[in-house]
């Protein structure tokens, strides 16, 4: 079932919905209606060049990665271990966005144009969402952001301009979950590249545990 959701900042139940985890559709990008979805693991995802309204998805087996079971392989850690990069936490969130957008604007499906930037933006400068970044020398090389509520990472994109840069990220992003009490990141969909890292599918009700600090 698929919900049309209004002005209200309130979600039915997505138990109710879709296979794939659509369950309501409408409403806007608000800070206020951002916060209140993430906090049920919640999430907008829809092509802004085929819906003017935002598309509301809430799968019932959550692709997640626990930050204590990060996969890093050994030529990852080779990789780490010649100390090429920088990584940095929060320092230019704004060119993260940019890139993750850039890459996500062509072709159908497109889903992370103008009002998602700048509704992941309003996050950020509110202090609910975050960026990892990964330097090469003064050139931003790769990176990650997302939502931060509570004990939880709510991931939302990645880009890498070389090779294994997001990897990086995410492996620095679990690092600094594990060291400061971070319980879960959520992939939102599985792929390849994040199921190597260590993904794996657990239940809403397990999950919603998790992220509520039962």
């Amino acid at each position: 079932m698929i919900f049309a959701i209004d002005d209200e900042i309130a979600f039915p139940d997505p138990r109710l919905g879709e296979p794939d985890g659509l369950f309501a559709i409408g409403g806007d990008l608000s800070i206020d209606r951002l916060i209140l979805a993430y906090s049920y693991g919640i999430f907008p995802w829809y092509s802004f060049k085929d819906s003017d309204e935002p598309y509301w998805y809430c799968p019932m087996q959550r692709f997640v990665i626990f930050p204590e079971e990060i996969h890093i392989s050994h030529s990852m850690r080779s990789i780490m271990n010649k100390r090429r990069f920088r990584l940095s936490i929060n320092e230019d969130f704004h060119n993260v966005i940019k890139n993750c957008s850039r890459l996500r604007i062509e072709g159908d499906g497109a889903w992370l144009g103008d009002d998602m930037v700048r509704a992941y933006t309003d996050l950020y400068e509110q202090g609910f969402a975050a960026s990892i970044e990964v330097w090469d020398g003064d050139n931003l090389a790769g990176g990650l952001y997302g939502v931060c509520i509570g004990n939880a990472f709510f991931g939302e994109s990645m880009f890498s301009l070389v090779p294994n840069a997001s990897k990086l990220a995410l492996i620095h992003l679990a690092r600094t979950l594990s060291a400061n009490g971070g319980r879960l990141i959520d992939c939102q969909f599985e792929t390849p590249h994040l199921k190597s890292m260590g993904g794996r599918y657990i239940p809403y009700e397990e999950y919603l545990d998790i992220i509520h600090g039962d």
